[in-house]
């Protein structure tokens, strides 16, 4: 039988249009990796309630997407989580409709950031769902109540985290330790400071030689030539050592916003020698450096000269709080006019320094500079083998950057007879004999390793 137009046209009017697909994002997260070892963590649970919610909506098209965004032990004051991460590229790349979370502060604890992540919702069309706070953020009440609902949280976490700094404070006072960079001497044991005997005999005797040299920067070169180490195992910088002789814990005590109080663990240092040591730290800078130059001779002095035959001599000027080295010629000093007209009568310390041992180092590994050091040393150690004496020059490259400037000094008066500055560069006449004093020195022949 035949349908009339009229009866088509009327059975077409009355189907339903096709429903749209709408793929449905899970995110799931929890502040602490407490449980979540377990077969059916929190994160589960979260994920299987969504879930639940989204197969309620299965009328409206509504389909859960396989991936899954779990961030186990992320906190929900931040907006670097990886999983979190993943979602909004997901979002920006058209792969999500709906993002479906247990309970908002799952999302987010602060305002300003959910806020940030509603616009790339917008931004994106993509609605927001909490499970348990049934709502939608594409109608002016979603907004409102989303609004309330961040507020709440947010006041939530700032409370938690008035209550961890005030326990913090409080145990402070008692004198325990809360954790941070274990101070070098000591083990955390149960949460508390042990002492480590091999390094606090390191401590002790840092501060011990502290007051005797009474300088930061000395001390540091003298440690990292010794090859001692932080509680890391890196070399000693004045960073790390200026922070390690003010540190109060190695008196027994504990330190909070600049207050001390008695500590649980045993001190390393006496009370008074770390007085002691206060006062010399906070003595001027200025003053401990201008001690530890006039302590430490001037690299090349006695041995620099012009071409012309004149003594080189050190001295110095300052601008505001900068020092400026040189070597003058000895006719400059003494006002002759003769300085007037000879070239290179002032030269920078620093370059004519730099440059000569530059120059010495790269001397002492020429072949007939080698075989004259073995000669020198072989005359007084009959037993040392020319391949350990090649050897030590070979080591002394790197060992000279670790030496203090009193100790490169020494060396310089025993490798260099002379300097001689010239127009095209420095002429530099060295001793074997000296070289081969320092060969046996660090060989252990003469004294101990007193260059090494």
């Amino acid at each position: 039988m035949r349908r009339s137009a009229k009866q088509t046209t009327a059975r077409s009017e009355n189907a339903k249009p096709p429903v749209r697909r709408l793929r449905c994002a899970i995110y799931t997260r929890k502040s602490s990796e407490e449980g979540l070892e377990q077969e059916f963590n929190s994160l589960d649970a979260q994920r299987e309630a969504c879930a639940a919610y989204i197969a309620s909506q299965r009328a409206e098209g509504w389909i859960a997407l396989p991936t899954e965004y779990d961030d186990g032990g992320f906190s929900g004051g931040t907006l670097e989580r990886p999983a979190l991460r993943r979602l909004q590229a997901d979002i920006e790349a058209g792969l999500v409709d709906v993002v479906v979370v247990y309970k908002i502060d799952r999302l987010s604890r602060s305002l300003m950031d959910f806020s940030k992540l509603v616009e790339i919702f917008d931004r994106n069309a993509v609605t927001f769902v909490s499970v348990t706070q049934s709502f939608n953020t594409t109608t002016s009440m979603g907004r409102l109540t989303l609004n309330i609902l961040l507020s709440f949280a947010q006041f939530e976490r700032e409370v938690i985290g008035e209550r961890i700094r005030d326990k913090f404070a409080a145990s402070r006072k008692r004198g325990m330790w809360m954790g941070g960079w274990t101070p070098l001497g000591y083990d955390v044991v149960d949460r508390r400071l042990v002492v480590n005997e091999g390094e606090a005999d390191l401590v002790r005797r840092i501060f011990a030689r502290f007051l005797e040299i009474g300088s930061v920067t000395l001390l540091v070169r003298e440690l990292q030539r010794q090859g001692a180490t932080t509680k890391q195992g890196k070399p000693f910088d004045k960073g790390v050592l200026y922070k390690l002789l003010h540190n109060r814990v190695y008196i027994g005590e504990a330190v909070h916003k600049g207050l001390a109080y008695p500590g649980e663990h045993q001190g390393l240092i006496e009370p008074a020698m770390f007085e002691r040591v206060q006062d010399i730290l906070a003595s001027s800078s200025r003053q401990r450096a201008a001690a530890t130059r006039r302590e430490t001779p001037a690299l090349l002095k006695g041995l620099i000269f012009t071409e012309g035959g004149r003594a080189m001599t050190p001295t110095h000027t300052r601008k505001g709080a900068r020092l400026y080295r040189y070597y003058v010629s000895t006719d400059v000093v003494r006002g002759r006019e003769k300085a007037a007209t000879e070239p290179l009568a002032r030269l920078s310390a620093d370059l004519v320094e730099t440059a000569t041992v530059r120059e010495v180092l790269r001397l002492i590994r020429s072949p007939e500079i080698v075989a004259q050091t073995i000669e020198a040393v072989c005359t007084e150690t009959p037993d040392t083998s020319d391949g350990e004496i090649v050897a030590i020059l070979d080591q002394f490259w790197g060992l000279w950057a670790t030496l203090i400037p009193a100790e490169q000094a020494r060396l310089i008066r025993l490798l260099v007879e002379r300097v001689v500055i010239r127009p095209d560069g420095i002429a530099i006449t060295l001793q074997a004999a000296g070289l081969g004093q320092i060969a046996r020195e660090m060989l252990g022949s003469d004294g101990g390793r007193r260059a090494a």
